[in-house]
């Protein structure tokens, strides 16, 4: 009967040091610990210098895993992400040095400035959770997560992610501007960075998303995340509707979403608070919606299917 207390106040520590660090954006990093628990990855869109590899460190560090940063430029090779084999004269035999992608937390800056074939290399990783060298396929280690910032793709030097790529992250978040009040209380620095000391580790964050998975979800909840799906894929605004693999994300993050309220069910609320973050990245606007239309095109869909 003490283990539901504790997840309770180690979530709730694990929210307040990130509200310290990342100020005045609690929705934004409740999703993104929802998206962590939920056992998927995060895409964190948004102009240069709001906070986007703020975030990511500061969830690395609070949850206590061991994280690499990797900056990805036009000239990144796949190698750079995976590892390469190296020869050495001594033995006569090729040595595999492990890349930045064998840690437990992935910082992908400014990933959509890479080429597509770079990008292409954390296919594996993030879907599979493990790399494939030199005909050797290696088990990542757990929890693996995949944090990647993005660029709008109307500035300069940016590469539009593949759908196949897009798919594989769980959520996609922006953070905004911060309001005014917030803004000034981190110029006069009033926001930790450095000090982020970790809450969990490893165990217990593998522990947390075990927990997530017992989440339980009636079958009428399932059928209402079902109808959700369904909607997407007859509406006229999107190319394509949302994938199976979209609908498992969202359930896995509704139960996400509910763990973090302490409840052991998953309410429609909970679905429709994930929705547009799991949602909208991937759902491609047909002709010139714009993407602001594509969010409100959401937001109806949401109004219009019944809650069973």
């Amino acid at each position: 009967m003490t283990a539901r207390p504790k997840i309770a106040a180690s979530l709730t520590e694990v929210q307040t040091q990130l509200g310290r660090i990342v100020l005045g954006k609690p929705r934004q990093v409740r999703l993104a610990l929802a998206c962590i628990l939920a056992g998927g990855h995060l895409l964190l869109e948004d102009v240069p210098g709001v906070g986007k590899t703020t975030l990511a460190h500061a969830l690395a560090r609070t949850l206590g895993l061991h994280y690499q940063r990797v900056q990805f430029t036009s000239d990144l090779l796949p190698a750079d992400l995976v590892g390469v084999s190296i020869f050495k004269r001594e033995t006569g035999e090729f040595h595999f040095h492990h890349g930045p992608v064998f840690a437990q937390v992935v910082l992908a800056d400014e990933i959509n400035r890479a080429p597509p074939k770079t990008q292409s290399a954390l296919l594996e990783a993030m879907a599979e959770r493990q790399v494939t060298h030199d005909g050797i396929t290696e088990t990542l280690s757990a929890p693996f997560f995949v944090i990647a910032t993005q660029n709008p793709l109307e500035q300069i030097g940016t590469h539009p992610l593949p759908e196949s790529q897009l798919d594989r992250f769980t959520m996609r978040i922006s953070l905004g501007y911060p309001d005014a009040a917030f803004e000034r209380v981190l110029y006069l620095g009033g926001a930790i960075k450095d000090e982020a000391e970790a809450v969990m580790d490893a165990d217990q964050v593998v522990a947390l998303q075990t927990a997530v998975e017992k989440v339980y979800a009636s079958p009428a909840l399932v059928d209402y995340v079902l109808a959700l799906v369904q909607a997407t894929r007859v509406e006229s605004s999107f190319v394509t509707g949302l994938s199976p693999r979209a609908g498992l994300a969202l359930l896995a993050c509704a139960r996400a979403w509910a763990l973090l309220d302490q409840r052991e069910m998953v309410l429609p609320e909970d679905v429709q608070a994930v929705f547009e973050p799991v949602a909208a990245h991937r759902l491609l606007p047909a002709g010139q919606v714009a993407l602001n239309q594509g969010t409100d095109t959401l937001a109806r869909l949401l109004a219009s299917v019944a809650i069973p």
